[in-house]
């Protein structure tokens, strides 16, 4: 029967890919993927616009693999230089571009997700691909895994886009997406909400001026319903 401390163990690895060393305590192991954890929350709140900052989050979230460094970051490059000044990167990965089998696909690409787009890009030895769908053109972005592969589905209002990556990273890759699209959109439905709020305080404090001016209300009552209005 399996002990408490190695049931851990298999957990830690199915979710990090993390295992103890011969010669290392459970103790020193765990401290180890602590500071793993510590390590990649600090690089999730960095600046993800530049190349290699975006291949590094790939390999720390396992948002896909099968992609070297170098060609990584000249796939990731192509992204950061067709940033417009106002864009943001939200999350990236990586994967197997237009996949229809092992045999059949366009090989790696480069993705990421900002606050306007999904750019898809690959560098070639001769010439370069870049896409990009506006977030307003997507319909959805879903998941189907198999026992070794998973395919993730880029659905546009003109077309669809698979992409093949390992079955594990398919479902994370996945849930991130949304995770990101979903705060983009709350942060849409608040700001607006903000924005009337302000206009009818606004609005309202015109109203008991125009009222102070036709003598209505004393220049004291106008001060403290203004007050009320804005809080203060």
């Amino acid at each position: 029967m399996k002990s408490k401390q190695q049931k851990l163990e298999e957990i830690i690895f199915k979710t990090t890919g993390m295992k103890r060393e011969p010669n290392e305590t459970f103790e020193q192991f765990e401290a180890r993927v602590k500071a793993k954890d510590r390590e990649i929350a600090e690089r999730a709140t960095q600046n993800l616009n530049a190349a290699k900052q975006m291949y590094q989050y790939c390999l720390d979230n396992n948002f896909g693999n099968g992609m070297n460094e170098k060609w990584g970051v000249k796939h990731f490059m192509l992204i950061e230089q067709a940033l417009q000044s106002d864009e943001q990167v939200l999350m990236c990965f990586i994967g197997l571009h237009n996949y229809i089998s092992m045999t059949k696909h366009d090989n790696n690409f480069a993705y990421a997700i900002t606050n306007k787009r999904v750019i898809m890009a690959q560098q070639r030895v001769i010439g370069q691909v870049v896409q990009s769908v506006l977030l307003k053109n997507l319909n959805d972005i879903t998941a189907n895994s198999g026992l070794a592969l998973g395919v993730i589905t880029i659905d546009t209002i003109k077309e669809k886009f698979n992409v093949c990556v390992d079955s594990r990273s398919a479902n994370k890759i996945c849930e991130k997406v949304h995770e990101v699209l979903l705060s983009m959109e709350d942060s849409r439905t608040t700001q607006p909400q903000v924005q009337i709020q302000q206009n009818s305080s606004a609005d309202e404090i015109l109203k008991y001026k125009n009222l102070l001016d036709m003598g209505v209300i004393t220049q004291e009552e106008f001060e403290q319903k203004k007050k009320q209005l804005l809080g203060l």
